[in-house]
């Protein structure tokens, strides 16, 4: 045990000597666990135990993603951290790794580090994810993606915390409507009409559409295809129209029967988006319905699921990089000028592909 307390505390004492002698100021980054532990031919483990013991005397301070560094809860120059926390639902969907490229590509333009929390679109592990946030403090600001935006959400109290305390919160994608928080985000109810105005000028007349119940952007795609079929002057039905939430998007296939029951006598779908659009194609591939013959699919996104399936989709682009881009740009405006306005809405434009069927040549001149 001695000769253990003593390996570790040779790192201690370094710290402790180079910051009394100025060689380490406050706000200095020290060396990687790697670089101490080839240093002091110690193991990473005991590296890490004695930047335990300085951070439990406040001497040191941890940020994911980017180090140690001397001072306990230091921000450096202009009285920053340079640290934004990002909360995302899924890291490994199609859409969130290019939207996190994005993030990180500006900030480290910028000088900032980003620590990334997943929740997984679960209001726990939101919470459980703010909490820690709040409780450790070292960020300039926070850009979150909102879990089951549509739904009432447990964690207001969480981001009330982070404006008192004069922390910038940012949401992409969706936003709580509770909170008066800028959003830099596709515009849902501008792409939900333009994709029903896309199966309308096809010559389709009865339309359906599949949209999510749990999240915002679900609730904005319908507002804007309701738009679309009042101005075309379609009765909106409401037995055409299906609400799924995140868990049963992931056994669509069990809901078969019920989808197909309430799209009967559909020609024309407009999907909430390429994984609704890419599960519901395999589906009717098994049950002989064709695309676009007998049904056709518009989506949104664009992504990769466009292309996989026997039809390709047609789909409106979504932003990705350039929305991380424009949220971390946003995010450091709103740190530098409290009073900035973030809000940022994107247009799309259709990507047409193989599953909509024109229904005629003079619809489709039109």
């Amino acid at each position: 045990m001695q000769a253990r307390e003593a390996k570790y505390m040779t790192v201690v004492q370094w710290v402790q000597k180079q910051m009394e002698d100025g060689s380490i100021g406050t706000g200095d980054k020290l060396p990687s666990e790697n670089e101490m532990s080839r240093q002091f031919h110690l193991s990473r483990q005991t590296v890490r135990h004695a930047i335990d013991v300085l951070e439990q005397q406040r001497l040191v301070t941890r940020i994911q993603g980017s180090g140690t560094y001397a001072g306990g809860a230091y921000k450096r120059g202009g009285g920053k951290y340079f640290n934004i926390a990002v909360v995302s639902t899924y890291v490994d969907s199609y859409i969130f790794p290019a939207v996190l490229q994005g993030i990180e590509c500006v900030l480290s333009e910028s000088g900032y580090t980003m620590q990334v929390a997943l929740t997984g679109n679960r209001t726990e592990r939101e919470g459980e994810a703010l909490d820690k946030i709040l409780d450790k403090g070292l960020v300039d600001g926070l850009i979150v993606e909102p879990s089951k935006s549509a739904l009432p959400s447990p964690n207001l109290h969480y981001y009330k915390k982070l404006a008192e305390r004069q922390i910038p919160v940012l949401f992409f994608n969706s936003r709580y409507p509770e909170l008066n928080f800028p959003c830099v985000s596709l515009d849902d109810t501008l792409i939900g009409e333009k994709a029903a105005d896309y199966l309308v000028r096809a010559g389709h007349r009865e339309i359906g559409g599949i949209f999510k119940c749990d999240d915002g952007q679900g609730h904005l795609r319908y507002s804007g295809f309701a738009r679309s079929m009042d101005k075309a002057g379609f009765a909106l039905e409401g037995k055409r129209i299906v609400w799924l939430d995140s868990e049963s998007l992931k056994d669509m296939e069990l809901w078969a029967d019920y989808l197909f029951f309430r799209l009967k006598g559909c020609t024309g779908v407009v999907c909430y988006n390429d994984e609704v659009a890419y599960l519901l194609s395999g589906i009717c591939l098994k049950r002989g319905i064709r695309i676009p013959e007998d049904i056709s699919l518009i989506s949104i996104d664009n992504s990769e699921l466009a292309a996989l399936g026997e039809v390709s989709l047609t789909s409106f682009s979504h932003p990705m990089e350039k929305l991380g881009r424009k949220a971390a740009e946003n995010m450091i405006r709103l740190i530098e000028d409290p009073g900035f306005n973030g809000n940022h809405l994107f247009d799309s434009e259709v990507v047409e592909r193989k599953s909509v069927k024109f229904m005629s040549k003079e619809n489709c001149n039109e």
